[in-house]
């Protein structure tokens, strides 16, 4: 596999232990060790606000997965631009019938763009877009 997309639930199953998602997590970061990892600022924004409530161990843990991301040469962190953001809102606009956060139209579209199919992540509403669910 050339690229895979990291939506917030893979990074969070990472770095919670007693999550249901982290042996599973683990284990396909272990199998995707040569493949290409894309992200954005939006996802980890994300991760950020959920490990924020967890404490201070947590929140070093989210840091410390910024540091790790960024010193990583097989990871992307997309920037959220004013295209990215406005393209977001627009697909957020058309699928009025959908539960998709603004977050996962933004990394919807990230994955479009980059013609990426497949997606870290548990959430089905990948799946209704027509990308593979890898966790």
């Amino acid at each position: 596999m050339g690229r895979v997309f990291a939506d917030a639930a893979y990074y969070t199953a990472l770095l919670l232990p007693g999550d249901d998602l982290h042996s599973i997590a683990l284990g396909t970061g272990r199998e995707l060790r040569t493949t290409e990892i894309v992200t954005s600022d939006p996802v980890l924004v994300e991760v950020f606000a959920h490990m924020s409530g967890l404490g201070p161990v947590a929140r070093s843990r989210a840091v410390s997965l910024l540091d790790e991301l960024r010193a990583d040469p097989r990871v992307r962190i997309m920037r959220q631009t004013p295209h990215l953001f406005d393209a977001g809102v627009e697909l957020y606009r058309q699928r009025k019938d959908k539960a998709y956060s603004l977050t996962d139209c933004m990394s919807m579209i990230v994955c479009r763009e980059g013609r990426i199919t497949g997606v870290l992540t548990h959430d089905r509403h990948f799946q209704q877009e027509g990308l593979a669910i890898l966790l």
